[in-house]
C-alpha cells in the first residue's frame, strides 16, 4: 500500500455469463465473476482450472525435438557415458538442475551437474563450460533454463565431440544454437500449447518424456514439488502447465513427508507443517535458494535439494543454516544498493525525469541489482536497469511494467551492447561503462515511442465490490479455490465503500500496519503491509473510506477467520 495511491482501475465482467457459470459450477456468483474476468467462462475449462489434475498435462512429445532428446539421452544410460545437467544459478535453473539430475539418476545414469557461478563463470551456457565437462569426461550435456542463444558454446561441443541438447524458455535468436535437439516452447517452428512454462517446466516434459518411454510414468508427481518452487519464482503465469505444477506441487509441500535436504529448507525458513502456498515460495523458500547464487555459490541449494540420506542430518541443516546466512546477507546488500538507487533517480533529473530509469554504480553487488531493478519498478512505476560497473564493464539487470517490452528495446538498443538477453519483463545485459548514457537516451527513445503517460500511470486492478455483509466462510473458501495466484492468476481485489477504523491502526514490527474495520454493523481484522509512513494520515481520517483489500483465511485455536489484507485506503470523497 502506497502513501501516494494508485488509480482503481475496475475489471469489467459479464454478469450474465457469471449467472451461468455459477449455476453450472455450483459456485458462489462472486467466484464465478472472478473466473469470468480471467477468460475462464466455459464451465469444462473453468472446472479444470479450479482443480488441475497431473492428467491435464500436455504430451511432451508435442514439444518440438523431444524424442530425439529422449532417444539420446537413453542411449547414453545404456551406453554408460557420462551426462552433464548444466544449470543456472537462479531458483528455476537450480530446481531444473535438481529434478533432471534425479531422474537420470533413478534412470541409472552416470550423471554429474554443472551450474555456473554467477562472478566466475557468467551467465548461461559459455565454451569454457563445454571445454571444462569435456575435460571431466562427458559425453552428453542437457542444458536447462539456459543454452537457447548458447550458439557459441554448441559450437564448441561440436568441435570436441560433446554432443548437446538445450532446453530452456527464454527467448530464442534468430538461428537456433546447433545441437543434437533443442526443446523450448518459444521456438518460433514448435506447437506445443502452452508457451509459457518456466525453464523447470521445460525440465518435468523431458522427466515425463523418459518416464513414459522407460515405463516408469507414476514417477511424475514425485518431481512436482520441487518444480513447484521454481514455478512460483520465476513469476511466469500461473494458468494451464504452470497452475497444474504449482497447485500439485504446492499441495505435495504441504502435505510431505519430503527428504532431508526440503526438510531443513522448510525447517529453516520457519514453515514445518504450514499449509504452503506461493507466498511461502516466493517470499521465504524461493529468495533463500537464490541467495546462494547472488551471494555466494548455488551449489549449496542444489546440494540441499538433492540431500536424502538421512545419517547426515549435522550436515544439511549446515548447508540450510548457510543459506539462511546467505540471505541475510542480500537483504543488507540489496536495502543499500536499493537507497543508492532511489537517491539517484530523486536527485538527478537526466535519471528521473525519464520513462526508463537508468541507474548505475561501481562496484554494486550484482548478486542483487535485479531484486533492485524490482523494487524500482515498484517505487516509481517505470522500467528500470540497475547497472554494477566493474572494471570498465557495467553488466545490468533490466524489469519492466507490462506496457513495455524490454527484451525489444534492448534488440533495438544491440549495436550499443556486449550481450543480453532474457523475456519481456526481466532481462540481463553488459555494455561498456562509457556506453552508459547512450543506452539511457537510446532506450529512452524506444520508451518514448511507446509509452504515454497512462503507462506510467500506477494503477490497481479492482475485480468488483464487496460489502462486508457479503464477505462469509463459503466466499473466502471458494476465492481461495482460485489459488495459487500469480503473473497471470493476480490475487483478487475486491473494494468496500464508507468503511471506517474502529481499532488501531497500530504499527507492527515498525513496518505494517493492523486496525479493525467496520462497515453496515461488520468488524473485520485488517492487515497493511508497509504501511507503517501511512499511520498517522489514516488514524487522523478514521471515518468515510474506501477500502480495497483481499481476503486471507487465517486459523487461531483451531477456529478459521476470515482477515482483510489492504491494498489501498482512500477517503470516499477522492
Amino acid at each position: 500500500m502506497r502513501g501516494i495511491g494508485p488509480r482503481w482501475d475496475a475489471v469489467a465482467c459479464d454478469d450474465a455469463a457469471a449467472g451461468r457459470l455459477a449455476e453450472a459450477l455450483g459456485v458462489p456468483l462472486i467466484v464465478a465473476r472472478l473466473l469470468c474476468q480471467r477468460g475462464l467462462d466455459d464451465p469444462a475449462g473453468a472446472a479444470r482450472f479450479l482443480k488441475p489434475s497431473i492428467d491435464h498435462l500436455h504430451d511432451p512429445l508435442l514439444l518440438a525435438d523431444m524424442g530425439a532428446a529422449v532417444d539420446r539421452i537413453l542411449g547414453a544410460i545404456a551406453r554408460r557415458e557420462r551426462i552433464a545437467v548444466h544449470g543456472d544459478y537462479d531458483v528455476d535453473g537450480i530446481t531444473s538442475t535438481v529434478i533432471l539430475r534425479r531422474a537420470l539418476e533413478l534412470l541409472g545414469a552416470d550423471v554429474v551437474h554443472f551450474i555456473p557461478e554467477r562472478f566466475k563463470d557468467g551467465y548461461g551456457l559459455q565454451p569454457a563450460s563445454i571445454e571444462r565437462l569435456h575435460a571431466d569426461g562427458v559425453a552428453l550435456v542437457v542444458s536447462v533454463d539456459c543454452g537457447i542463444r548458447g550458439a557459441d558454446a554448441a559450437r564448441r561441443a561440436r568441435e570436441l565431440g560433446v554432443d548437446l541438447i538445450v532446453t530452456d524458455h527464454h527467448e530464442p535468436d534468430v538461428a537456433l544454437p546447433p545441437a543434437v535437439a533443442v526443446i523450448n516452447p518459444k521456438r518460433h517452428d514448435c506447437r506445443y500449447p502452452d508457451k509459457n512454462l518456466a525453464g523447470v517446466g521445460v525440465a518435468l516434459k523431458l522427466v515425463q518424456a523418459l518416464g513414459r518411454k522407460s515405463g516408469r510414468e507414476g514417477w511424475l508427481p514425485g518431481f512436482m514439488k520441487i518444480a513447484a518452487i521454481g514455478t512460483l519464482a520465476d513469476v511466469v503465469p500461473l494458468v494451464g502447465e504452470n497452475r497444474v505444477i504449482a497447485k500439485l506441487g504446492l499441495d505435495l509441500l504441504s502435505r510431505g513427508p519430503h527428504k532431508i535436504g526440503l526438510r531443513a529448507l522448510l525447517d529453516v525458513a520457519g514453515l514445518t507443517g504450514k499449509t504452503i502456498d506461493s507466498y511461502h515460495v516466493s517470499f521465504m523458500i524461493a529468495p533463500r535458494v537464490n541467495a546462494a547464487g547472488r551471494m555466494s555459490t548455488p551449489d549449496i541449494a542444489t546440494r540441499l535439494f538433492l540431500a536424502s540420506d538421512e545419517t547426515l542430518g549435522d550436515q544439511v541443516r549446515a548447508l540450510a543454516q548457510q543459506l539462511d546466512g546467505e540471505n541475510v546477507k542480500r537483504q543488507a546488500e540489496e536495502a543499500e544498493i536499493l537507497a543508492a538507487a532511489k537517491k539517484l533517480v530523486q536527485s538527478d533529473p537526466d535519471i528521473g525525469a525519464r520513462a526508463v530509469l537508468v541507474v548505475a554504480a561501481d562496484g554494486w553487488h550484482r548478486g542483487v541489482i535485479g531484486i533492485v531493478a524490482s523494487k524500482l519498478v515498484d517505487a516509481f512505476h517505470r522500467p528500470a536497469i540497475v547497472l554494477s560497473v566493474e572494471d570498465g564493464v557495467a553488466q545490468g539487470s533490466c524489469r519492466s511494467i507490462p506496457a513495455f517490452d524490454m527484451l525489444g528495446a534492448l534488440e533495438r538498443c544491440a549495436p550499443l551492447l556486449l550481450r543480453f538477453g532474457g523475456h519481456r519483463q526481466a532481462a540481463g545485459l553488459a555494455l561498456d561503462r562509457s556506453r552508459i548514457r547512450e543506452l539511457r537516451a537510446a532506450v529512452n527513445a524506444v520508451a518514448d515511442e511507446q509509452l504515454g503517460p497512462e503507462d506510467l500511470m500506477p494503477r490497481l486492478r479492482v475485480d468488483g465490490g464487496l460489502a462486508f455483509r457479503g464477505i462469509t466462510g463459503g466466499v473466502a473458501a471458494g476465492v481461495a479455490a482460485l489459488a495459487p495466484f500469480g503473473a497471470g492468476n493476480p490475487r483478487p481485489v475486491f473494494a468496500a465503500r464508507g468503511v471506517e477504523i474502529v481499532d488501531g491502526p497500530r504499527k507492527l514490527k515498525e513496518r505494517h500496519l493492523k486496525m479493525a474495520l467496520k462497515q453496515d454493523g461488520r468488524i473485520f481484522r485488517a492487515v497493511a503491509w508497509r504501511a507503517a509512513e501511512r499511520c498517522d494520515e489514516l488514524a487522523a481520517r478514521r471515518g468515510a473510506l474506501d477500502v480495497a483489500f483481499s481476503l486471507d483465511q487465517n486459523q487461531y485455536n483451531g477456529e478459521t477467520y476470515v482477515e482483510l489484507t489492504l491494498a489501498d485506503v482512500r477517503a470516499t470523497d477522492a
